[in-house]
Formats: C-alpha cells, structure tokens, sequence
C-alpha cells in the first residue's frame, strides 16, 4: 500500500533513497510519487510551489 506524506521535507529526505519520482499534473493538484525499494510514497501539492519542490529532490524525476 502506498504512504501519503503530508510534510514537503520529509519527502524531500525520502528522495535519498529513491530510485525514481513521477510527477502527475491534475486541474489543481500535482501529485509526486517517490519509489523506493521497499514503499511507495506520495505527496499532493499546489501546481504553484511543485517546481520549487522538484529541484530539491535528489532522485531522478519523471514526468507521467
């Protein structure tokens, strides 16, 4: 089963450990999802603040 974070910074240190991040743009949400080896992590967010968000990830990033 897949884990929703609600805070940005706890995701942004799972990124570490991740092999990949895919990014799903919506009407008013965009949705990161990180995979890891063992769990799927994802965070909603405002379209405002995702690109801020994305160039501290430290993953590889792939638009869906």
């Amino acid at each position: 089963m897949p884990a929703e974070i609600s805070d940005t910074e706890k995701f942004v240190a799972l990124s570490a450990k991740a092999k990949y991040c895919n990014v799903k743009r919506l009407k008013g949400v965009v949705k990161l999802k990180l995979r890891t080896s063992s769990q799927l992590y994802t965070l909603k967010v405002e379209p405002l603040n995702v690109d801020e968000l994305i160039k501290k990830l430290k993953c590889e990033i792939e638009e869906v």
